[in-house]
């Protein structure tokens, strides 16, 4: 009889992970300290973080030559991304960055839908038992005082669940260009091209809006330079590296610590009014999303040589 040992989890994978959904769950915060624009403060997360990171390639000699055709691939990722910014931007000023940063991880479901109709994976019962608690979740949150609110905070909440549908069309397009090898590329300068694609396309649409791109106060430029650095360099760096050594269930559930902290920091920080209730929504809807993002590992086939042990 063989008896399976499990290895412990790297350390130091662990580490890094946490440190990177600690890390990331500040991005809300960074954005409400701005006090610009929400298209403004999207585009110079996406400047400053593809800035940084074309300095780090260079200095280190990582980059490589980029074609036209790579840049075209990454066009539908960006124009995903950059509508997703600019909604979740939005939904954070209006109904505060605690709830917009839980309901822009709803794209969980978004995703597993997209992957039970594209690449026929199964769902399961668990799928629909997270959907189920992450909706009553929301429903203590938001339901109870829905007809109260006003109608910019209703627009924030639409704005925030919607965020997941279009971070979710980011994650789909991206990972085809990467699965069939249109753009080959290495993660740090494919998150270099395609914030600074992304950074393009966001100043664009800041100019359409009319609104200038200057940087106004002390407090508006290094919460932006914060937004660029803590959140969408140091932080998805470290996601990157800890991801490819830990099990996927493991992942889901310290990527959970970016709303749940985003939720506490709105709370200390910005006196978010909280009852019970509210609490409870969160953690309804935590574990439901939880529940849906899970896939377990797949099963390894037997070993059907001779064994001596089984002998």
């Amino acid at each position: 009889m063989t008896v399976a040992v499990h290895a412990p989890l790297p350390r130091r994978a662990l580490v890094e992970m946490t440190g990177g959904a600690v890390l990331i769950s500040t991005t809300s915060l960074f954005v409400k300290l701005a006090d610009v624009g929400p298209t403004v403060s999207a585009f110079y997360r996406m400047a400053f973080g593809g800035g940084i990171l074309l300095i780090g390639l260079l200095a280190l000699r990582r980059w490589t030559p980029v074609k036209l055709s790579w840049i075209a691939w990454l066009l539908v990722p960006a124009v995903a991304f950059a509508v997703d910014l600019m909604m979740w931007h939005r939904s954070i000023l209006y109904i505060g960055p605690g709830l917009a940063t839980l309901l822009g991880n709803f794209q969980v479901f978004v995703m597993a839908l997209a992957g039970w109709l594209i690449y026929r994976e199964r769902l399961g019962a668990a799928f629909l038992a997270g959907v189920v608690l992450a909706m009553v979740g929301l429903y203590l949150l938001v339901g109870p005082e829905w007809s109260q609110v006003g109608d910019r905070y209703r627009l924030g909440v639409i704005l925030g669940i919607t965020t997941g549908l279009a971070y979710a069309v980011y994650l789909l397009t991206t990972r085809h260009a990467q699965r069939s090898g249109k753009v080959p590329l290495a993660p740090a300068q494919l998150l270099c091209v395609s914030s600074l694609l992304c950074a393009a396309l966001l100043g664009l649409a800041a100019l359409g809006e009319g609104d200038s791109l200057a940087i106004p106060t002390a407090q508006a430029w290094w919460s932006l330079i914060g937004l660029a650095l803590v959140g969408q360099v140091l932080g998805w760096i470290l996601l990157l590296r800890a991801m490819p050594h830990l099990p996927a269930s493991m992942v889901g559930l310290l990527l959970l610590m970016q709303p749940a902290l985003s939720f506490v920091f709105d709370v200390l920080l910005f006196d978010r009014p909280t009852r019970m209730l509210d609490w409870a929504g969160v953690g309804l809807s935590l574990v439901g999303i939880f529940i849906g993002s899970y896939r377990p590992a797949p099963v390894a086939e037997p070993d059907t040589g001779s064994d001596p042990e089984d002998a």
